[in-house]
């Protein structure tokens, strides 16, 4: 799986966030300014190539869908993260978190608690 570019994943958290949807659904969600409906319907179909989203056919307008589900691809992201900028440490990121981010004691806590589940 491949990392997305910015608008690509800008459609793709609209397109998690409704399950199913048509390009003229998702036009409204986008900020403005908004982009053509044909630059929206390209950047779908290049989701389609790259296998992120699936679509089933009414005549000629699809409906789309994930196929790679939002935690799915976090984990690549975070993984890509944590590879390209800590060399594959994650001691070093929650170390640059808390430092950088001034992370509380009760952040921490949460975060000890969300990685045991």
């Amino acid at each position: 799986m491949q990392e997305l570019t910015k608008a690509e994943e800008q459609i793709m958290l609209i397109i998690w966030q409704k399950k199913k949807c048509f390009v003229k659904e998702i036009l409204p969600e986008l900020p403005d300014p908004k982009p053509a409906y044909n630059t929206v319907s390209t950047i779908v179909r290049i989701l389609e190539k790259k296998e992120f989203v699936g679509y089933e056919a009414f005549g000629k307008t699809h409906q789309y869908f994930p196929i790679i589900s939002k935690e799915e691809y976090k984990n690549l992201k975070t993984d890509n993260l944590i590879t390209s900028f800590f060399g594959g440490s994650t001691s070093s990121m929650l170390s640059f978190f808390m430092k950088e981010k001034k992370m509380d004691i009760k952040q921490i806590d949460e975060l000890l608690k969300e990685l045991k589940k």
